[in-house]
């Protein structure tokens, strides 16, 4: 099946296509909260205690049917993620590694949300928790899972690249496997600044 994925003013609009081997995460990083409040979206975004919940996947199995020129990325780091949003409306999209080689994509709940199906039915795994040390509060949301999602996500990429599929990306161009848009990557200001804000 294919379920729909979307930005929440709907100008950006496509489909996760068929997944499989999905993992479902809930990350509490500080570099996952930065990222809401770039967009200025953490209410949205993150949990009460700072969690953002994300659907890793292949990113062979999304695909944009509208207003891709509506997607960017950043990166808070030089050497961080690339964090795919849309620039109509700060929807965030998901997260990829730097180079498309590396075949993966942790697609943020809010593009899913007004989907065809809920999380729940998507990914039907038990969500693992990690990076809890970042939590908001007391007591911090036990790690569970992590090793399994590791796992299951280096296999996903290692099948990726025998099988030539890591190819198949709506982020990287064919070919040179560039970004399809220049990442804006953080200055050492805006970095401090913005992890002030976490």
């Amino acid at each position: 099946m294919a379920y729909s994925i979307q930005c929440q003013c709907g100008r950006v609009q496509g489909r996760v296509n068929h997944p499989k081997n999905i993992n479902r995460v809930t990350c509490y990083c500080r570099d996952c909260q930065a990222f809401a409040n770039f967009l200025g979206r953490s209410a949205e975004i993150l949990d009460p205690q700072g969690g953002t919940e994300i659907v890793q996947m292949l990113p062979k199995h999304i695909s944009f049917d509208q207003g891709a020129e509506y997607l960017a990325c950043m990166r808070l780091t030089e050497s961080g993620l690339l964090r795919w949003y849309t620039t109509c409306c700060n929807t965030p999209i998901g997260n990829t590694l730097p180079s498309h080689k590396m075949s993966f994509v942790g697609v943020v709940h809010n593009c899913l949300e007004s989907s065809d199906i809920t999380l729940d039915e998507l990914c039907t795994s038990e969500s693992a928790h990690v990076n809890t040390a970042g939590a908001k509060g007391d007591p911090k949301p036990k790690p569970a899972g992590q090793v399994k999602a590791i796992i299951r996500n280096l296999l996903m990429i290692l099948k990726a690249r025998i099988d030539g599929s890591y190819q198949q990306t709506p982020f990287f161009e064919v070919g040179s496997g560039l970004p399809i848009t220049t990442p804006k990557i953080l200055s050492s200001q805006e970095y401090e600044e913005l992890m002030n804000t976490v």
